[in-house]
């Protein structure tokens, strides 16, 4: 490989570390009793590479911890940046009884994220960088992962060009009813697993795909994080803290918790179809397991009266009970 032959001839010790769903690899490079990470992209260069460097530049700028661009091979689809060691926040607080204080850092985090002006474009080592707003196409774009990939490995005989059609139709629907306009710096992947702990600091990662977008996105994505099962009254507790803390405070308490529930839902539909994608088309199994607390985070979500029709259909088309009870 002419990436490991670079490598090599950099005289670095190399150890490959764990990667994460996207087509990057990481290897912690040793040099001098130093360490920092070569991120080597073997698809979607620019985004992997370039937007990430960019996005990590604008965070460290705005006092937000990220990994640091130290040197770029972009020739060669790799570029070194800073360790931030192996512990995620998830490793810490897996197995830790009160979570409370400590996901209340990271609600924190997403309000100080919150505030951080985007402009429409940035030029970073001559590439222009631009960050769009959230769409009602792109809503649907990855709600379709449910349907493209969930569904038609789960349900090979169904009519799922008529299905598709008819559930899509009531998602735009409440897809229109979110409240909040897409004014605010949004990480798209805010979860427990993206949050690195380096001497006591909280630094973020894996910010690629960060976009102008509705300020509940990375809430839900932090409370309804599939990988990490977070006890209802903690649920409640994060929500209402980020209700205090933020600037909305109570009195939109209805159009947060609006938004809050149909952001959840179109993102684990899009997670749901990301896994079983993984599954089939990646081979990485471990995704798999995480589908039956998705789905019960989609149903607890759709208790929200916003979604009555949208529940009568899924039952008329999709009953959850079978949903559920599928093993791959």
């Amino acid at each position: 490989m002419e990436n490991g032959k670079i490598l090599m001839k950099m005289n670095y010790k190399l150890k490959k570390i764990s990667g994460d769903a996207s087509f990057r690899e990481f290897y912690r490079v040793k040099k001098n009793n130093k360490t920092s990470i070569i991120v080597l992209a073997r698809k979607e260069q620019y985004k992997n590479l370039i937007v990430y460097s960019a996005v990590n530049k604008i965070l460290n700028s705005h006092n937000i911890s990220s990994p640091k661009l130290l040197k770029n091979y972009y020739k060669d689809n790799m570029i070194e940046i800073t360790d931030l060691g192996d512990r995620s926040f998830y490793d810490y607080i897996k197995n830790k009884k009160n979570k409370f204080n400590d996901y209340k850092k990271l609600i924190e985090l997403i309000i100080k994220l919150q505030k951080i002006k985007l402009k429409n474009q940035y030029y970073f080592n001559g590439k222009k960088i631009k960050f769009v707003k959230y769409s009602l196409s792109q809503l649907h774009k990855e709600s379709d992962l449910f349907f493209d990939w969930y569904l038609k490995y789960y349900f090979k005989n169904l009519k799922l060009g008529k299905i598709k059609k008819i559930l899509k139709k009531e998602l735009n629907n409440i897809y229109k009813k979110l409240y909040f306009k897409n004014n605010y710096f949004t990480h798209k992947d805010f979860h427990a697993s993206n949050i690195m702990i380096n001497k006591k600091k909280l630094s973020l990662i894996d910010s690629q795909d960060a976009i102008i977008g509705n300020p509940l996105y990375d809430v839900a994505s932090l409370i309804d994080d599939v990988r990490i099962t977070i006890p209802k009254n903690l649920q409640v507790n994060l929500f209402d803290y980020y209700l205090k803390k933020s600037k909305f405070k109570a009195k939109n308490k209805i159009s947060l918790k609006n938004d809050f529930d149909i952001l959840s839902v179109q993102r684990n539909l899009k997670i749901l179809g990301i896994f079983v994608r993984l599954y089939k088309r990646d081979r990485k199994p471990n995704y798999l397991k995480y589908l039956p607390y998705t789905w019960s985070l989609i149903e607890r979500r759709m208790k929200n009266p916003i979604f009555n029709k949208l529940n009568i259909l899924f039952e008329k088309y999709l009953p959850f009970k079978k949903l559920k009870k599928i093993k791959i």
